[in-house]
């Protein structure tokens, strides 16, 4: 099993601090897609190289990210 990042997209305002901080660079800001806030929600690119070092989820200010380590 792999690890898992998960975002709730709900939540997520798009703000971009997860993204520079990934060290894998595996996190996006999704311009395809708008939450129901109007927002453009981040995103994971490639979950199979996830870390799970948790830095996405510690800088970001809504706790939006939550990172489950298998």
């Amino acid at each position: 099993m792999a690890n898992t990042v998960i975002i709730d997209e709900i939540v997520c305002k798009g703000c971009g601090l997860c993204v520079p901080v990934c060290p894998k660079k595996i996190l996006f800001i999704d311009r395809s897609r708008i939450n129901g806030r109007g927002y453009n929600p981040s995103a994971v690119s490639d979950m199979s190289s996830c870390l799970a070092c948790a830095m996405c989820a510690t800088i970001c200010p809504d706790s939006a990210i939550r990172v489950e380590r298998k």
